[in-house]
């Protein structure tokens, strides 16, 4: 089998003859699942960023971790071979891609698991990696009245790819990001070992591999913290012209104790104009209620700023729920007037944004490319961020969400791969482009790095979130302190970089051992 691989590895004449031996390397695989060749795939040479695309020799649609652990001591058998770990196929800059070798579909295994488990007064749920959050929310709520305590804004993701970055939404700043509600992984090594781990039970690998870009092993299971889901939400938008009173106040409510602020706090940048992407128009949550912009100071600058949030509660709670709301929002410094709400089913909203990408998807470029950038900043830093960034280089907008929000580093566990800024609070920026095929692609793509090298030019306390860099210096300095660490990692738990190699971060080595990358 592996002299046969090098063949294909390096015979240009063994392309014709890959839809032939696709079985009986299954069969040699001993694979329960399925495999694809990676030239008839288009499935696996592509993510929603568009930005990249290359073919994988083989697409993988394991039956579960046994055949993923097949595939992974398989490559390490060879001298080149890599295996990457393909969700829903959502990275940005082709993370989950392998050119010329194993692709693995981690959606044919999201039915593995699914146990609801009470354990000492607490609640959990086992679930594949391989399953999409949509689906964990629906059959939590719908069978046993609980839910996950934290998400993502997009729930089309599988659970193996948010672990494997963080996993961050509004509920971040009181629960901490996904990789802080996960007490158990069972996780298929880059030595291709089954292994189960916890906070106690091969903790090195637990903590490597949650945020740990997909370095160290596969997520094929995971036990999620749950909580009571409540019944409803009141869901609300409030303007601000001025960017310090909208720092302050999200501040102020992310720093508040339970029970005494929402349950989920964002925001987000807008044009003072009405463009209907950038705009007025992007801010009303009823469909049937406009934004008047009279109620802004004619002072205002291009930029304009929204805080959204939500306040959960049930059914039986319905009648304190304008007290409380009210209680909140009277300490506020919002502009009078320009305040929008509506009340949803929880589930409701937490799927807001994947009818939002329905709408853009039959509306407008939403199977074009994305070319996004997400960052964490510091609160130190956020003023001149906002000054540079949002007021000078993108004053026109983005063509779509300009998020900003502020999240509390105590809810975030250092011993996890996820690097941070310093300081308590930082916020996370996310640029949501939405564009069409074109040379605007280019540009915007170059936009980025113009705002990634201007951070690094004055020496803005940042950190990319979901990064991509080309060389060991970057990210030598993206990881900072914590780099020796990281590699250490890869030495125990992938030696011969064969998984992820998409990240370009680790390549494989010649000699089969590995300890760092060398450009």
């Amino acid at each position: 089998m592996i002299a046969y691989l090098g063949r294909i590895v390096h015979d240009n004449d063994a392309e014709s003859k890959l839809d032939d031996d696709v079985s009986s390397i299954s069969k040699s695989l001993d694979l329960q699942g399925s495999i694809e060749n990676g030239d008839v795939s288009s499935l696996a040479s592509k993510d929603f960023g568009g930005l990249y695309s290359v073919k994988p020799l083989f697409l993988i649609k394991p039956s579960g971790a046994e055949d993923i652990s097949r595939v992974v001591k398989l490559a390490s058998r060879t001298s080149n071979l890599t295996v990457a770990a393909r969700g829903n196929g959502h990275s940005i800059n082709g993370q989950a891609m392998a050119e010329g070798g194993f692709v693995i579909d981690m959606r044919s295994t999201e039915k593995n698991h699914f146990e609801f488990l009470p354990i000492n007064g607490s609640h959990y749920i086992d679930v594949s990696g391989g399953a999409l959050w949509e689906d964990v929310l629906t059959r939590c709520v719908s069978r046993y009245g609980y839910a996950p305590r934290s998400w993502t804004d997009y729930l089309s993701l599988t659970v193996g790819g948010t672990l494997s970055n963080a996993g961050v939404s509004g509920q971040a700043f009181r629960y901490g990001p996904q990789t802080s509600n996960v007490t158990e992984l069972e996780v298929v090594t880059g030595k291709g070992e089954i292994t189960i781990c916890s906070e106690t039970l091969n903790s090195e690998l637990f903590f490597g591999v949650l945020g740990g870009l997909g370095q160290f092993g596969v997520i094929t299971r995971a036990r999620i913290k749950l909580q009571q889901a409540p019944d409803m939400v009141r869901w609300i938008r409030v303007v601000y012209s001025e960017f310090e009173e909208f720092t302050r106040d999200a501040e102020f409510l992310v720093t508040q104790k339970e029970g005494e602020s929402f349950d989920y706090v964002e925001g987000f940048v807008f044009c003072n104009n009405d463009d209907p992407f950038n705009g007025w128009p992007s801010v009303p949550l009823d469909p049937g209620h406009e934004f008047n912009p009279t109620h802004i100071s004619q002072t205002a600058g291009s930029i304009l700023y929204c805080l959204e949030v939500a306040f959960h509660y049930r059914n039986s709670d319905h009648p304190t729920v304008d007290t409380a709301v009210n209680g909140l929002l009277g300490r506020l410094r919002f502009v009078e007037g320009l305040k929008s709400q509506v009340d949803v089913s929880y589930t409701k909203f937490l799927l807001r944004v994947n009818r939002a990408e329905e709408q853009v998807k039959a509306n407008g470029p939403g199977d074009g490319p994305h070319p996004w950038l997400n960052l964490f900043v510091s609160k130190s830093d956020v003023v001149n961020f906002n000054r540079t960034v949002f007021k000078t280089m993108l004053k026109d907008g983005v063509g779509g969400p300009m998020l900003i929000y502020p999240l509390l580093r105590s809810k975030w566990d250092d011993r996890t791969s996820v690097v941070l800024p310093e300081g308590e609070i930082f916020y996370i920026v996310a640029l949501l482009r939405f564009v069409p095929n074109g040379p605007s692609v280019e540009k915007l793509v170059a936009q980025n790095r113009e705002i990634v090298n201007w951070c690094i030019k004055v020496g803005l306390d940042f950190k990319l979130y979901l990064p991509h860099y080309q060389s060991k210096g970057d990210w030598e300095r993206h990881f900072g302190n914590r780099w020796s660490r990281f590699v250490e990692r890869k030495a125990s738990f992938d030696p011969m970089a064969i998984l992820a190699p998409g990240q370009n971060i680790f390549r494989r080595d010649p000699s089969n051992i590995i300890i760092s990358r060398e450009f």
